[in-house]
This record gives structure tokens, C-alpha cells and sequence, in this order.
């Protein structure tokens, strides 16, 4: 029987998610990354129970954060939006200060809300390109991390260099990278 890419990456994940959980760890310590080709974004999406399923069939809970509309949903309660798309440039600050702590605080609450036996995945990181970072949202995370936190990541890995759709430099970063290619894959 030959897998799909994602069917490969949920086994991988579900390896990773079943591997007994060290309780003492700091929480940059408890963040993984599912990565993935972006051509493949509609498939995980399709399939993300396969994700869960493994999660819950691991005894663990599972939280799903998907952060595609954050930016439409904070720029729908700016009072000046329609002046920031006819002058984007007056937007910059705001993104770098407002925007970034509504997508801290909003992961935030969901990381402070699970428990130490719980997944939170983070879902649709892509939208964020171009308005965040997603190594700046999980390093300002990380204080709130008590169970683990998954990210579901379009782009590429290579000893712990991710680059988000393979579009910028990436950054080093000390989470486990699971792909579907992973034989012997780290456990944590």
C-alpha cells in the first residue's frame, strides 16, 4: 500500500506524538514543526484528522489554532483601515507593535488554556508571511507552552535552519522537525 505525502506525515507525527513526554522540559523544548511542501497546503488541511486522530489515540488532547484570518481579523477593527490600504506604509508600526501582540495573545490564551497533556497545533501560518514572523511568534509563545506546540509548516528544514515556503532565510530554531520522510526521527 503506498502512502500519500500526508498520510507519511501523519505517521511520522503520530510517532512523534505517542513517544513518552518529559515533563521537565523548558518550553522552547516542547515546540515541534510538521513540515511540509507548500504545493501539498490543501491535502494537510484535507486531512488534518489524521492529525488529531494520532494525538487523541496517544492519550493526549488536542487544540487546533488556525491563525489564517488573524491579520483580516485585526484589520477589520482598525478604525484608519481604509487609509492603511490607500497608504500602506502608515501600517508598518502598527503590524511590528499591535498586530504581533494580538497574534501573541491570542496564541497565548489557547497555550494557557491547554494542559500539560495537550497539543496545541497551530495551523495556517503562511497568511502570517510578510506580517510576522513565525520564529518571533513561537519564541514570544513560549513561556505559555505546558503541554506541546505544533506547528503545522509549509516550507523546508535542514538541520534546524526552517524557511517558510522556501521564500526568506530561514532560522535556526531547537524544535523536533517532523517530515514525512523522517525514518529515525528524533523523539521528545
Amino acid at each position: 500500500m503506498t502512502l500519500s505525502r500526508t498520510e507519511r506525515l501523519a505517521r511520522a507525527y503520530g510517532r512523534y506524538v505517542a513517544a513518552p513526554w518529559q515533563r521537565t522540559l523548558a518550553g522552547s523544548q516542547r515546540v515541534a514543526f510538521v513540515v511540509y511542501d507548500k504545493e501539498i497546503e490543501r491535502s494537510i488541511r484535507g486531512q488534518l484528522g489524521l492529525f488529531e486522530q494520532a494525538t487523541r489515540g496517544a492519550d493526549h488532547g488536542w487544540a487546533l489554532v488556525d491563525c489564517t484570518t488573524w491579520f483580516a481579523d485585526w484589520m477589520s477593527r482598525e478604525d484608519y483601515r481604509e487609509a492603511y490600504f490607500e497608504e500602506p506604509s502608515l501600517l508598518e508600526a502598527k503590524i511590528e507593535t499591535e498586530f504581533r501582540d494580538h497574534c501573541t495573545q491570542t496564541l497565548s490564551s489557547a497555550l494557557e488554556h491547554a494542559g500539560e497533556n495537550d497539543v496545541v497545533a497551530v495551523l495556517g501560518v503562511a497568511s502570517l508571511y510578510g506580517f510576522l514572523r513565525v520564529s518571533e511568534l513561537v519564541r514570544s509563545v513560549e513561556p505559555a507552552i505546558r503541554g506541546r506546540l505544533v506547528v503545522v509548516f509549509p516550507g523546508s528544514v535542514a538541520d534546524n535552519n526552517f524557511r517558510l515556503l522556501d521564500a526568506r532565510d530561514g532560522w535556526n530554531y531547537m524544535a523536533v522537525a517532523i517530515t514525512a520522510d523522517d525514518l529515525e526521527m528524533p523523539l521528545s
